[in-house]
């Protein structure tokens, strides 16, 4: 068993954000976040979280998401190390799913900072994942523009279900499966990078 999961993480993860090989430029950050599960689930829980706070946190929350992620993104850019960035990925699908099932409102600050804290690391993922012959602005234009379609997906589907009591039932057990996914997403992470570091290090690349 413990051969099987070392050799599940010398494979390339599809389940993660990693699309070099795709077109470069634009079109490269555009896909980044829509081909991987890890950073759609947390982008859409975003949306959808930010929907059940209602109020300004409808686009305070999804805003605070991008500019982080940006910053995050730059700095991946040029190079400047983050330390555990696919387990606080993970955290960050966790956390989310589990906020999205207990319906419950935080104060406004503190989902922001909260928010604002794992962008950085999904923002540092797209920008340390960029193709060395991609342009960097049209890069970053293209994983901004994704993250808020998925983010805008979010507070849709967000929106919808607080209008009916059963479809908020279905919003808060997808909650849930989005919690047990971020606890996959964990394990897989942490047993990695225990196993064999280097590789995991080289799965984005």
């Amino acid at each position: 068993m413990k051969s099987l999961f070392t050799l599940l993480c010398l494979l390339p993860l599809p389940l993660f954000a990693h699309t070099g090989t795709s077109p470069l430029g634009f079109t490269t950050g555009l896909s980044h976040p829509v081909f991987g599960l890890d950073h759609l689930l947390a982008m859409l829980s975003v949306g959808i979280l930010s929907a059940q706070i209602g109020g300004r946190a409808i686009w305070t929350v999804p805003l605070t998401f991008i500019s982080f992620m940006l910053v995050g993104g730059i700095l991946g850019m040029v190079g400047i190390p983050f330390f555990s960035v696919e387990i606080a990925i993970a955290l960050s699908v966790l956390l989310l799913g589990i906020l999205i099932a207990s319906n419950k409102k935080f104060p406004l600050f503190i989902t922001m900072a909260g928010v604002g804290f794992f962008a950085l690391f999904h923002g540092h993922a797209h920008g340390e994942e960029m193709p060395a012959s991609a342009q960097p602005a049209l890069y970053a234009l293209g994983f901004v523009l994704g993250t808020f379609l998925i983010h805008l997906a979010g507070v849709f589907l967000g929106y919808l279900a607080l209008k009916n009591p059963l479809r908020l039932v279905a919003l808060r057990a997808s909650g849930i499966a989005i919690a047990i996914l971020g606890i996959y997403f964990l394990s897989q992470s942490i047993h990695c990078k225990a196993s064999n570091p280097v590789s995991v290090a080289n799965l984005a690349r």
